[in-house]
């Protein structure tokens, strides 16, 4: 019984955070009241501050949530050559950013300007697709070049994923095409930066 409890708690949880997602990726951050979640959920302002604490601590958990989703989306298949890799990467990153739209957006304008804990929410899921990045080319330890390139490159695939889903004006494909090019591109750079990195930049 008390599994059973715990097991409807946590989907009432869930279930709170993904009306978040909605809410927060839609609107700002100010714009969204806690009366407001809480008449849309169904549920009085007494649960929520009960499972969240507050205003601030729900929207934390839902960019906590939001970059916890797309990580798990976006993991890489170690079975896959380096190039196909990255690929199923950044169509798994896309195919989250069409079908959770609203998630990605309150995962990347943290809405209530420049609060720590979401900074740090945001920065640990960059700096796990950095890692993914780097290790996936064969580094295993740091190199000041091609860590400052990959973070260049997250950025841009943040902005262009931005810019896909609020204009819709090309196609996937095209997308994925163009940002494996910078990639490659950026990678390149990277390496004539930097010639004694040992990275495998030609398709396996």
């Amino acid at each position: 019984m008390a599994e059973r409890s715990r097991l409807q708690l946590d989907e009432r949880r869930a279930q709170l955070l993904e009306l978040g997602l909605e809410l927060f990726g839609a609107r700002a951050y100010d714009d969204v009241s806690i009366d407001e979640i809480a008449r849309q959920a169904g549920v009085s302002k007494g649960l929520l501050y009960h499972y969240f604490g507050g205003k601030r601590a729900f929207y934390v958990e839902t960019v906590r949530a939001a970059a916890q989703q797309l990580q798990a989306a976006t993991e890489p298949n170690a079975q896959l050559p380096g190039p196909q890799r990255a690929q199923a990467g950044l169509v798994g990153y896309l195919d989250f950013v069409e079908a959770r739209g609203a998630s990605y957006l309150a995962l990347m304008r943290g809405g209530i300007g420049v609060d720590q804990e979401i900074v740090q929410i945001i920065e640990a899921s960059r700096q796990t697709f950095i890692n993914r990045m780097l290790q996936g080319i064969g580094l295993q330890e740091p190199r000041p070049v091609f860590r400052t390139a990959a973070r260049a490159w997250i950025g841009s695939v943040e902005a262009a994923s931005i810019d896909w889903i609020e204009h819709r004006d090309i196609d996937q494909d095209t997308l994925v095409s163009l940002l494996l090019q910078t990639l490659l591109a950026t990678l390149t750079i990277a390496k004539q930066a930097d010639p004694e990195a040992d990275v495998v930049l030609q398709p396996e």
